[in-house]
C-alpha cells in the first residue's frame, strides 16, 4: 500500500470516507476507555494481595533490630527495609534512606529543600535570580510539574536513542551556573522506553557543571520493571560511576515499591552520597519522627529479599507483555507503511510513545476522545505542556483490560488515520 503522502487528493478523500463511516460504528458503541495514566490493573494489584495477610494482631511486629515497628522512631528505615531497596536500586545499604510511600514526594522534597535551604550549604535557590533545569524530552509530565511549580525555568533537551543529548547536556551544565539539576528517567524511560547507554551514563557521572550544587535526579522508576526475560536493558549503577569520576555528591537516585506493590500504599527511597545523606537529614528530623515501619515489615515479610521481588516482577511482566504486544501489533499492522506515525518497541516500563506527523498529537487525542478513549493530554511529555512539534503522544496499555485495549488501539489508528489525511490534505 502506497503511503498517504504517495495518494492523491482523491485516493485520501476515498479513504478518509471509509475511515470515518467505521469511526462512527465505533462511536455509536458509547464505549469508556481511559488511557490516560500508567495505572496498574486490577489483576496486577491482585499480586501483591497476600501482602496483607503477612501481619495480623497475632504477627511479632520487631525488625531484625529489635525495634517495635508499632512505635515512634527509625528516622532512615528499618534495615531490613533499607536492604531490599538498595538491592532494587544495585547499590549499598548505607547510602539509602527509606521515606513513605512515594518516590513523587521524595522529589518533591528533594526540590522544595533545595530551594529554602540549599544544597549542602550553597545559597538557597529562593535566594537566586534564576534557577533552571534541564528536562530530557520527551519525558515524565510530574518531573516537569514539579519545577514548574517552583518556578524553575525548564529547558528542553532532545531524547536520542541512547539517552538525553549530551553534547548538550555537558555544553549547558558547564556553561551556566544558574542550571542546578536534570530530571532523568535512565531505564525504560517514561515516556520513549529508551535505556540510557553504558557511555551516556559515564558521560552523565563525569559532569563538570558550572554550580557546585548541581544534582542528577535520577528517578529509576522502572529498574526492575522488564517485560521480557530473554531480552532485558542493562543500566550502570550511576552512584558507582559518580564516585570513579570523582563527583560522589552529583547525583540523588530514587525508587518505589509503587507499582511493584500497590501504588499510594507502597515504600519509596532515595540513595545518595554520605554527604547527601547528612544534608537530607537535618530537613528529615524536623520533618517526621519517622515513616510508617509496619508498611516497610509487611513489604519485607512479603517479598523476602530482592529475588523475591524480582520473581514477582515477572508475574506483572506475564500481565503487561501481552498488552504492550497488542498495542504494538496493531500500530505495525494498520499504520507501519503508511508514513504517519513513528514509535519505539519497548522491552520494559510502562508507557509506548507515539509520534504523529508535526501538527496532529492535539487533534488525534481529542478525536479519540469522541469515541470514547481518554489517552494522556497531548503535550503532557513536554515543559509547560508545549510540545513545539505538537507530535507525540504518551500511549499507557496497562489498565485497560485486554479486550478493552483491542477496542482502544483501533480508535486510536482511526484517529491517526483520519487525522493526518486532514493534515497531508493541506498541502494537496
Amino acid at each position: 500500500m502506497p503511503t498517504y503522502n504517495e495518494m492523491s487528493r482523491e485516493e485520501l478523500l476515498q479513504e478518509k470516507s471509509e475511515l470515518e463511516a467505521r469511526f462512527e460504528e465505533v462511536k455509536a458503541k458509547g464505549l469508556k476507555l481511559d488511557m490516560s495514566r500508567g495505572k496498574p490493573s486490577a489483576s496486577q494489584l491482585d499480586l501483591a494481595m497476600g501482602m496483607m495477610d503477612v501481619l495480623n494482631s497475632d504477627s511479632d511486629l520487631k525488625c531484625e533490630e529489635g525495634i517495635d515497628c508499632r512505635n515512634y522512631g527509625v528516622l532512615d528505615g528499618i534495615r531490613e527495609a533499607k536492604q531490599l531497596l538498595a538491592d532494587m536500586m544495585e547499590v549499598s545499604i548505607e547510602n539509602v534512606i527509606i521515606y513513605g510511600n512515594s518516590s513523587l514526594n521524595v522529589m518533591f522534597d528533594t526540590v522544595s529543600r533545595s530551594m529554602t535551604h540549599g544544597v549542602m550549604g550553597s545559597t538557597p535557590w529562593c535566594k537566586l535570580d534564576k534557577v533552571k533545569f534541564l528536562c530530557p524530552v520527551p519525558g515524565y509530565d510530574r518531573h516537569f510539574a514539579i519545577t514548574e511549580y517552583f518556578g524553575i525555568d525548564m529547558i528542553n533537551v532532545p531524547m536520542t536513542p541512547t539517552g538525553p543529548d549530551m553534547d548538550l547536556v555537558e555544553k549547558l551544565v558547564s556553561e551556566d551556573e544558574s542550571i542546578k539539576g536534570i530530571w532523568c528517567v535512565p531505564k525504560y524511560s517514561n515516556p520513549q522506553g529508551i535505556t540510557y547507554s553504558d557511555e551516556t551514563v559515564r558521560r552523565f557521572a563525569g559532569l563538570k557543571p558550572a554550580a557546585k550544587d548541581f544534582r542528577i535526579y535520577w528517578d529509576n522508576a522502572y529498574g526492575i520493571h522488564h517485560l521480557y526475560e530473554d531480552k532485558q536493558d542493562y543500566l550502570p549503577e550511576i552512584l558507582l560511576e559518580c564516585k570513579k569520576a570523582g563527583n560522589p555528591d552529583m547525583v540523588y537516585k530514587f525508587c518505589s515499591t509503587s507499582k511493584v506493590s500497590f501504588p499510594g500504599s507502597g515504600i519509596a527511597a532515595i540513595a545518595a552520597s554520605t554527604n547527601n545523606l547528612v544534608d537530607i537529614k537535618k530537613q528529615m528530623t524536623i520533618q517526621t519522627i519517622g515513616h510508617d515501619k509496619l508498611n516497610q515489615l509487611r513489604h519485607v515479610r512479603f517479598y523476602k529479599d530482592i529475588h523475591g521481588m524480582v520473581e514477582h516482577m515477572k508475574k506483572h511482566a506475564d500481565i503487561l507483555r501481552p498488552k504492550f504486544e497488542a498495542v504494538l501489533d496493531v500500530l505495525e499492522k494498520e499504520l507501519g507503511d503508511l508514513g504517519i506515525g513513528s514509535w519505539i518497541r519497548p522491552r520494559g516500563g510502562y508507557f509506548i510513545s507515539f509520534d504523529a506527523l508535526p501538527g496532529c498529537a492535539k487533534a488525534i487525542v481529542a478525536k479519540a476522545k469522541e469515541a470514547g478513549v481518554v489517552m494522556t493530554k497531548a503535550g503532557a511529555t513536554f515543559p509547560y505542556g508545549k510540545d513545539p512539534q505538537d507530535s507525540n503522544i504518551r500511549i499507557a496499555p496497562s489498565f485497560p483490560t485486554p479486550e478493552e485495549l483491542a477496542m482502544a488501539a483501533e480508535i486510536f489508528v482511526l484517529s491517526v488515520k483520519l487525522v493526518s489525511i486532514d493534515k497531508i490534505l493541506e498541502t494537496k
